[in-house]
């Protein structure tokens, strides 16, 4: 089973095409189409839909603002928690926004997507959208796009149930 978490559902998506992949988790992730990519997943939100505190560009890499990053990302975790992983962000290169799915491995292999339904960096809609196009059997949790922070036995119970299913 792959597991990709936000942007991480894009790598999960092309990767597991590959022959040993029994099937695919998404948590709270993007799950794009032939020809999609995140940038174009994104482009045209709907009305109302946050707008995720990402800071102009710097050397080629995103951050979020670190002031608003607890309330867009991880609302539901304690405030030193979210602190950290504020001060802590891994920083994502911009090309990686444009990376273009070629073949969606969601086409071909057993899907499960856990909906975050206070997401604030992935609309809920959004998720509900890719999670019925790739037909994949959905969970619904409340939590932050950190859900895998706040409610981490939610997450792990729901990976588990995917690798029973693919058993």
């Amino acid at each position: 089973m792959l597991v990709g978490h936000s942007y991480g559902g894009v790598v999960i998506t092309e990767a597991g095409t590959h022959p040993k992949v029994a099937g695919l988790v998404y948590i709270t992730a993007f799950a794009p189409d032939r020809g999609e990519s995140v940038a174009s997943l994104i482009a045209n939100p709907p009305a109302g839909a946050p707008v995720p505190p990402i800071l102009p560009p710097k050397d080629g890499y995103l951050f979020l603002d670190r002031t608003q990053f607890a309330a867009a990302f991880a609302a539901d975790v304690d405030a030193d928690t979210a602190a950290f992983m504020a001060d802590s962000q891994v920083p994502w290169g911009v090309a990686a926004l444009a990376g273009v799915v070629t073949e969606p491995a969601w086409r071909s292999k057993p899907t499960h997507y856990l909906v975050a339904t206070a997401d604030k960096m992935i609309p809920p809609p959004a998720q509900r959208a890719m999670a019925g196009r790739a037909q994949a059997r959905v969970t619904e949790v409340s939590g932050s796009h950190a859900l895998y922070v706040s409610q981490p036995a939610a997450v792990a119970e729901f990976i588990r149930q995917a690798a029973d299913a693919a058993n």
